[in-house]
């Protein structure tokens, strides 16, 4: 059985027919020690076929497909055209050596020619590969090195560049940051308070927190220069002129030793960079708040903003966040626990990352582990909202808290929580909804936006009747004329209906307020009668009355 070999170049795909080589009986090393010489290799492989890739975009787009595995249709075509062609309800008396074996098997699939992929065919490749440049005579080495270069370079910045989850990177490294500012932060105010500890040991017991310690050795700097003078300033750092005033009175009695001016500068920078760091770190998790909640709303708003880039950045992306099973995600964080475990054949772990979530803190000893597994089981529904869908809304974060709230509630009161069912169809409505009032709102918005500018042309078009005022007199002449023409028309249009109207008002004149308002409805409704009947009726009234 014939053998061809398809190998995927920077420059083109080339087919090889390898008629002098007899697999059978011939091990991996001995395929590998011969096919080195170019003498024998090209005596036993010759080149069936080649077409160019027709520019460096078409390459890029080619090099994808083969990487996914997936057979273009100009690989179709040009197997199609070199290879030996099969009579139907025949087998193929040839086979293809492929080195991807997803793209041999889509080959398969599409076009029913046989295809293999094994350590023999791969040496032949790498060969091939090896005296790629000498089996083709218009393409020199300098051209195929080029080819390569430019194509390595552009598939890997497009492989950077193609991310699904475009800014969950900054999520991963601003919480490894955070991490380590956190054990900074708390190791440098440790060594403040060592440091000013000696000038002034009394200020610890009366500051705990790290910051304020900072601040307040910054502003005091040399002990005995504090009084009472400094009490409403201590006030504003502390929030507290209790403490404020205890801060002066141990001042004037403290235990420590006095420091050289030196020294307390030293002392003062350092701690100006502790209240940096501390700043920082505050700025920092903003940033990691608004990012959440742009990635992964629904996470954030279900499990919280530093739990859910934990779990971001344990699982690496996103994504892969998305492929794990729920199973997976409530251990995520205790590998080492669980290995032990099923190596020591003991408990496995019920938690791992989500431990630090409230609604494991708030359940009882005995369903912690029932929580976790809830809750993971709510993340990973959170986490495949927010990967793949194209809305970014909260909502069906807000919902699954909510059914996390009625499962706790569940395991203590015993009240029963609400169908995911039920829920889940409460929420696409309610996204529905928002999603409509959107767009009500950007309609609205267009209509005022419309309205302006019909404003805007009214205003200008007033602006060109005044300038039209200085046309010549022949023009306003004619436009008089036809003004007297158009109230003429108007005039006659009317006369006959003023001419009912007064006799109807002669009749009615010696009469009380209240009779001339149903007259004159009568009157108006006599103006233009339906019938000749009904205009009589009326005529007679009106004679009966003015008799009266």
């Amino acid at each position: 059985m014939a053998l061809y070999l398809l190998f995927e170049s920077a420059s083109g795909y080339a087919l090889f027919h390898a008629h002098g080589i007899d697999e059978i009986g011939q091990s991996v090393d001995a395929v590998r020690s011969t096919v080195l010489d170019l003498k024998r290799f090209s005596k036993a492989v010759k080149l069936a076929g080649f077409t160019p890739f027709l520019s460096a975009v078409d390459a890029l787009n080619q090099c994808n497909a083969i990487s996914e595995g997936i057979m273009t249709d100009e690989l179709r075509n040009f197997l199609e055209l070199n290879l030996p062609k099969v009579k139907e309800g025949k087998k193929a008396k040839f086979r293809v050596g492929v080195m991807e074996p997803k793209v041999g098997s889509h080959i398969t699939e599409a076009t029913g020619i046989p295809c293999e992929s094994n350590d023999y065919v791969q040496e032949l490749l790498r060969a091939v590969r090896l005296h790629f440049d000498q089996f083709i005579d218009q393409l020199k080495p300098s051209d195929l090195e080029k080819a390569q270069l430019g194509l390595g370079h552009s598939y890997s910045r497009a492989k950077v560049k193609f991310n699904v989850n475009r800014v969950d990177n900054m999520v991963i490294q601003a919480i490894f940051l955070l991490d380590t500012l956190d054990k900074d932060v708390n190791s440098f105010s440790m060594r403040v308070r060592e440091w000013y500890g000696w000038h002034f040991p009394e200020l610890v017991k009366i500051v705990n927190d790290n910051y304020l310690y900072a601040k307040l050795a910054k502003f005091v700097v040399n002990k005995s220069d504090l009084s009472e003078k400094d009490i409403p300033a201590l006030a504003d750092l502390i929030g507290d002129e209790d403490k404020a005033k205890e801060i002066v009175e141990a001042a004037k009695a403290s235990m420590g030793q006095d420091l050289s001016p030196v020294d307390l500068i030293n002392v003062q920078q350092f701690a100006q960079r502790v209240m940096n760091l501390s700043e920082y770190r505050k700025n920092l998790y903003e940033y990691l708040v608004t990012k959440m909640n742009d990635i992964a709303p629904n996470l954030t708003s279900l499990i919280g903003e530093m739990v859910g880039a934990r779990l971001i950045s344990h699982a690496g992306s996103l994504s892969n966040l998305a492929k794990c099973p729920a199973s997976t995600l409530q251990i995520l964080g205790a590998e080492k626990a669980l290995f032990r475990a099923l190596k020591t054949r003991g408990n496995t772990p019920k938690y791992g990352l989500i431990f630090h979530s409230s609604f494991i803190g708030r359940a009882s000893t005995k369903n912690k582990g029932r929580m976790a597994r809830y809750l993971a089981n709510k993340c990973s529904i959170a986490s495949r909202i927010d990967c793949y869908s194209d809305m970014s809304s909260s909502i069906f974060g807000e919902k699954l808290r909510e059914q996390v709230e009625e499962r706790l509630d569940f395991y203590d009161k015993g009240v029963a929580p609400r169908k995911n069912l039920d829920v889940m169809k409460a929420a696409i409505e309610e996204g529905m909804t928002n999603t409509v009032s959107e767009e009500d709102k950007e309609k609205e918005n267009g209509d005022t936006t419309a309205k302006k500018s019909k404003k805007k042309k009214s205003k200008s078009e007033a602006d060109g009747d005044a300038m039209d005022l200085d046309k010549p007199a022949n023009t306003a002449a004619a436009e008089e004329g036809t003004e007297k023409k158009k109230k003429k028309k108007k005039h006659k249009l009317e006369e006959p209906q003023d001419q009912e109207m007064a006799a109807n008002v002669n009749g009615e004149q010696d009469e009380t307020p209240k009779k001339k308002k149903k007259k004159n409805r009568d009157a108006a409704e006599s103006v233009e009668p339906k019938t000749a009947t009904e205009g009589k009726k009326k005529k007679k009234k009106s004679k009966t009355e003015a008799d009266d």
